[in-house]
């Protein structure tokens, strides 16, 4: 993920990083690629990277042109890889000689070439857990007919444009498929630019060299979404950032958000916040201003498309913007890898920076009117999952403000939790809940005993196999509102014992209970089984040290050395094992209700 510009994206400068390249103590990753085009310009891009985003990559390089092979012969090398990823890189090249070639009807080439791609596709995820990653075609720009060929029938503009859209089509109705948009890079710069004839001929590359790094960062942007590493939050300054001059000095109605100054910029800038926040990025202010006066903007300005219910922690005050984000971090809970930080004064940006460097800042340009533009160029809010419940985590933690003041009138934190009157609905993956438990899996890195990452089509694979597995989900409400699906534990069956495989939770019910909630489940279903002996495991990595303690406290004896980062192994009988008490009633749902959704 970049932080900065698109300045980092130098093919000369990446290459030169490549050659210098050491092997370090990263997190490992494994991506195999497909491709009719050339690929040992690309592969050396990714490795460096990866590197800067804290990822050691593995790469496997499967012949030219060598795509369905590799997917339909199981004893291929792609199988013998094991990847975590298969990118697949087609060219429009090669797609122009297959309709050239085409026999029959050319209104039916598109169809033709999605039905033996998503063939591929099909092979591949029979045969492996990885993620699948299909490339777009780029648009063609010759165009025989001109611009009359928009009303022609068999065209190849035609072709590719249906391609394209039946490709996204096909990946939206599988879990573990995603689309890298090639032709929406190739748009960005000009088709005429990203094409290069020559080096095709003479190489077969997909595209120029100066744009492979865009390429590269696209595969990288979504390797990284699908393993939970993604933008949670937004943090925004104010004056001359969402709108034009400062409140404090200009005044209500001085400031930039009309139709005959600057406004309109800010406005759209606002407008596409919004949408972010739709989306589930969530909003905050750091502001150094008065915050009354602050918040009348929000408010009362009928200019403004950002309202105060759309901000979920409002910071304003004299303090330094680095202090004032690390308040942000905590009330969120989040990690600073996760924040973005919008601000329209240099030495802002630089401080935070300096001081906080995990954070990602963009160098915004001075002309408002192009901070959309900017901020896309990016790519910061790529996702690899998405639910109709993302755009109210603002309600969430309206609701955790509420909680914390009414926390303040009990004398003990026994009393405060029996009162917010916590209800669970316990629960076997079910059909309904899968898209939220597989986000949950991706996103959740503190609280995360194991790390494992199980797409939404693994989670399908554990609901079904009863002989091997018991996965679970809780879903949690109180009286001030509902928390969701919060809750993912996977039980592994063996013969000598019940293994904890994976065992997750928001941060966001921490010392609610839900985690000794959790434990009695997994003991209660132990004892159903007959088993003896419950055994778990804890994966040391760089953000999930909350949990380190986790097995020990509640009586589990470690069966190992500590390996580092291999983990250690623990365990515990289960007649040792003492029931907790918790203030969560267990709640029944009627057949077919909705349990709430993960919001992580």
């Amino acid at each position: 993920m970049l932080k900065n510009d698109r300045t980092e994206l130098s093919y000369a400068e990446l290459v030169r990083k490549a050659r210098q390249q050491a092997p370090g103590r990263r997190q490992k990753f494994k991506v195999a690629l497909l491709a009719d085009v050339s690929t040992q310009h690309l592969a050396p891009l990714l490795r460096v990277l990866f590197a800067s985003n804290g990822v050691d990559v593995e790469i496997y390089e499967a012949g030219y042109d060598t795509v369905e092979l590799e997917a339909f012969d199981p004893a291929s090398g792609l199988y013998a890889f094991e990847p975590h990823l298969v990118c697949i890189f087609q060219s429009l090249w090669k797609l122009k000689s297959l309709y050239y070639v085409f026999v029959g009807d050319r209104t039916k080439f598109s169809e033709v070439q999605a039905a033996k791609t998503e063939a591929v596709w099909k092979a591949i995820q029979s045969r492996t857990q990885a993620q699948v990653m299909q490339s777009t075609f780029v648009l063609p720009y010759e165009r025989p007919f001109g611009n009359y060929g928009s009303r022609v029938e068999d065209t190849l503009m035609g072709a590719v444009t249906e391609l394209n859209r039946t490709l996204s089509l096909k990946a939206r109705a599988l879990s573990s498929v995603f689309m890298s948009d090639i032709d929406y890079l190739a748009a960005w710069v000009g088709r005429r630019h990203f094409l290069d004839e020559k080096l095709w001929a003479l190489s077969k590359s997909l595209c120029a060299l100066e744009f492979l790094p865009d390429v590269a960062q696209n595969v990288v942007d979504i390797a990284l979404a699908t393993y939970g590493r993604g933008v949670k939050c937004v943090v925004l300054d104010l004056d001359n950032t969402i709108w034009g001059g400062v409140v404090g000095d200009d005044g209500f109605d001085g400031i930039g958000l009309g139709d005959l100054d600057d406004g309109d910029a800010f406005r759209f800038f606002q407008s596409y916040l919004l949408e972010l926040s739709r989306r589930g990025v969530v909003l905050a202010v750091c502001s150094k201003n008065d915050e009354a006066i602050a918040r009348r903007v929000f408010k009362e300005h009928p200019g403004m498309v950002l309202r105060e219910e759309h901000i979920a922690v409002f910071v304003a005050n004299w303090l330094d913007k680095a202090t004032n984000i690390r308040h942000i971090r905590e009330e969120l809970n989040i990690g600073y890898d996760t924040m973005v930080f919008l601000d329209d004064n240099p030495f802002e940006r630089n401080l935070v920076r300096q001081l906080i460097p995990e954070i990602i800042v963009p160098e915004l340009p001075e002309d408002p009117a192009l901070y959309v533009r900017t901020i896309s160029e990016l790519n910061l809010f790529e996702t690899a999952s998405h639910s109709s419940l993302d755009g109210q985590r603002n309600v969430l933690y309206e609701d955790q403000e509420k909680r914390d003041i009414d926390k303040s009138r009990f004398a003990s934190l026994d009393d405060y939790l029996a009162s917010l009157e916590t209800t669970a609905v316990f629960s076997r993956f079910e059909p309904r809940n899968l898209s939220r438990i597989a986000q949950l899996i991706q996103r959740s890195n503190q609280f995360n005993l194991t790390t494992r990452r199980y797409s939404e089509a693994e989670c399908v694979e554990l609901m079904n196999d009863a002989h091997h597995f018991y996965p679970f989900s809780i879903t949690v409400h109180d009286r001030f509102g509902k928390f969701g699906l919060i809750n993912v534990v996977v039980l592994r069956k063996t013969p000598e014992a019940l293994e904890i495989d994976t065992f997750l939770m928001s941060c966001r019910v921490l010392q609610r209970g839900i985690e000794q909630y959790a434990m009695n489940k997994i003991f209660d279903y132990a004892r159903l089984c007959g088993y003896k002996r419950v055994n778990g495991r804890y994966i040391p990595t760089a953000k999930n040290m909350m949990v380190a303690g986790f097995f020990e406290k509640f009586g589990f004896d470690r069966a190992d050395a500590d390996e580092g980062d291999a983990g250690t192994t623990w365990h515990l009988t289960v007649a040792d094992y003492e029931p907790r008490e918790v203030p969560i009633r267990e709640l029944k749902l009627p057949q077919g209700a909705d349990h709430g959704e993960s919001t992580q």
